[in-house]
């Protein structure tokens, strides 16, 4: 009794006054590139672990308005060290922080620009190999884009995990549309415009508000578990993930309500951003698409879209994993293994 009560006390403590319960614990890593939304990092197999499998190497791609830290949470709840383990090499693309200075970042700057040179110097790394690739949530959509608008990239697969290939089948989008039919979108693309963007806060509120039933239970998790260390430094996690998130700028999100809410353009296969519409149905590698059932920012409906949008692909999978819209991605006995098993059919 003593020590569960001494074992409270201290983690109380460390929830409220202190400085938590664990500290994060990152996966070594060496940066290739240091530029600003371009920083990339390599993660170096220890050399006493897995030998790798084959000289592909890995690129991860995050999406806007969540840390690049999605890949890394911590020492069980990463995809990198899975990677490692699994004898792969990882990279990864990291934004950094998105303010107002960025407003005037829209889609082309991540698809034209962003990506293409970091699958470039993460294929060149490898002394030219070609690249798998793997998006969570809007990084799938980036990933699928950008090899839809280049297709002399060096990429030999994408992964895309979460990302809403149908906007009319995520949630609220159909009632939003109703409202936005009202003045055409314009009261909205005004606000953005004005603001800049969607500033850090409000992505970080809307976040916690498809998972409100975890913030209505959270008082309740920490009391029952307030002797228990591993399982509040596993909630200090997600906590702390969801407290890092950026912002989106301006452009990229008017363009997202217009081609993607309103428009449903991914839904179509048809992405009209510029002069030249980016086609789906250009991507020619072949795709593992990763839906959750229970996901509630993407639905898994919405991600199966891809199989009949990707009509160029050589192989086009479609797989489920329990789970929210971040727990897909750290879902190991499930999504972890539906990669594992498409980048060895890819060797």
């Amino acid at each position: 009794m003593a020590d569960t009560v001494g074992a409270a006390a201290r983690n109380a403590w460390a929830l409220t006054f202190g400085e938590g319960i664990e500290a994060p614990v990152r996966t070594p890593s060496t940066v290739l590139l240091r530029q600003p939304h371009r920083l990339l990092r390599r993660y170096d197999l220890d050399p006493g672990g897995p030998q790798p499998v084959d000289d592909t190497p890995v690129l991860l791609i995050p999406p806007l308005a969540a840390p690049a830290s999605c890949f890394d949470l911590s020492p069980d709840q990463s995809l990198v060290r899975f990677l490692l383990d699994i004898g792969r090499r990882p990279y990864l693309v990291d934004y950094g922080e998105i303010g107002y200075a960025d407003r005037r970042m829209g889609f082309q700057d991540w698809i034209h620009d962003i990506l293409p040179e970091a699958i470039g110097r993460v294929s060149a790394d490898r002394d030219g190999t070609p690249v798998d690739v793997i998006g969570w949530s809007l990084g799938g959509i980036f990933a699928l884009l950008t090899a839809a608008a280049d297709a002399a990239l060096p990429i030999r697969s994408i992964t895309a995990v979460g990302a809403p290939m149908d906007y009319s089948r995520v949630s609220g989008v159909p009632q939003v549309r109703v409202l936005a039919r009202l003045d055409r979108g314009r009261a909205m693309s005004a606000m953005i415009r004005l603001t800049g963007g969607i500033p850090a806060q409000m992505t970080r509120i809307g976040y916690r508000a498809t998972s409100w039933d975890r913030e209505l239970r959270r008082p309740l998790f920490v009391a029952s578990n307030l002797a228990n260390a591993d399982r509040l430094a596993r909630m200090e996690v997600i906590d702390r993930f969801q407290n890092e998130m950026p912002g989106y700028p301006g452009r990229f999100y008017d363009q997202l309500w217009r081609r993607f809410v309103l428009a449903n353009d991914i839904g179509k296969g048809v992405v009209k951003l510029g002069s030249e519409p980016i086609r789906l149905s250009e991507v020619t590698a072949p795709v593992l698409l990763i839906g959750g059932p229970s996901d509630v920012i993407a639905p898994a409906a919405a991600v199966e879209r891809g199989l009949r949008t990707l009509t160029g692909a050589r192989e086009v999978r479609y797989e489920t994993a329990p789970g929210s819209h971040l727990g897909i991605l750290i879902e190991r006995d499930t999504t972890w293994c539906h990669i594992d098993k498409f980048l060895r059919d890819q060797s």
